[in-house]
């Protein structure tokens, strides 16, 4: 997935290889979201949530 680094998978057929991207993307975002939560410890952070259109 070029728009995240890090988010790489391989298969030995294409569905396959859409399942363990499917895995990699939450694998990924899971990451991201406790290393956000770790730096914003101590930090008051107002959170909402944002729908994007593609």
């Amino acid at each position: 997935v070029e728009e995240l680094p890090g988010v790489n998978t391989q298969g030995r057929t294409l569905k396959e290889v859409r399942e363990n991207l499917q895995e990699a993307l939450r694998l990924i975002i899971e990451a991201n979201k406790e290393l956000a939560a770790k730096s914003q410890a101590d930090t008051f952070v107002i959170k909402e949530p944002i729908i994007i259109e593609m």
